[in-house]
């Protein structure tokens, strides 16, 4: 007996063109990669994935979300590997849009200056995209970098969220090269 298996999901159409790619490639790469099949209204920002294989359809999701989530298809489609990790927090609401748009330079940083720095330091990559926070990276390493996130929108000052992530780079590498030997 043949099962199939679906998931549908909405992406903000912004993010369709990235989805599909220059002639599809993006899409055909990730139905070659994860052995599932995207059916994408572009109209709508509707995605339909399906496979016969239910692990293959959750990992295209993660893929389809992440690069709905503001992340690049070649960052989303580290997503195949299963020690990496897909975390995305909700911006605290706000009916005042100059409220979301400094939580979001809080973020972000003066050119991109604390996100790279947290990216940096937790070997993580990160997305501020609409009204939420998306970070991809090895599960331990992302749990650093929500942390790092979750300080900031709490209001703690930068410097202190930088030195907490320069003490938990040394643990982290502390742990590895333990594990390694």
């Amino acid at each position: 007996m043949h099962m199939e298996f679906t998931y549908e999901l909405k992406i903000p159409r912004a993010r369709i063109p990235m989805l599909v790619g220059k002639q599809g490639v993006v899409k055909r790469l990730i139905e070659e990669r994860t052995h599932a099949k995207l059916q994408i209204d572009s109209v709508q920002g509707d995605v339909l994935i399906s496979s016969d294989d239910g692990l293959h359809v959750y990992t295209a999701r993660e893929i389809v979300t992440a690069i709905g989530r503001g992340f690049h298809p070649d960052i989303a489609l580290k997503l195949m590997d299963m020690e990496t990790s897909f975390l995305v927090m909700p911006l605290p609401e706000s009916r005042k849009k100059k409220y979301l748009l400094r939580i979001k330079g809080r973020l972000i940083g003066s050119e991109g200056k604390t996100r790279h720095i947290i990216e940096e330091m937790t070997d993580t990559h990160m997305s501020v995209y609409g009204k939420t926070v998306a970070i991809i990276g090895q599960q331990e390493h992302a749990l650093v970098a929500r942390k790092a996130v979750e300080m900031l929108l709490e209001g703690s000052p930068h410097a202190n969220v930088y030195r907490f992530l320069e003490r938990k780079r040394r643990s982290l590498r502390r742990n590895e090269t333990l594990s390694w030997q």
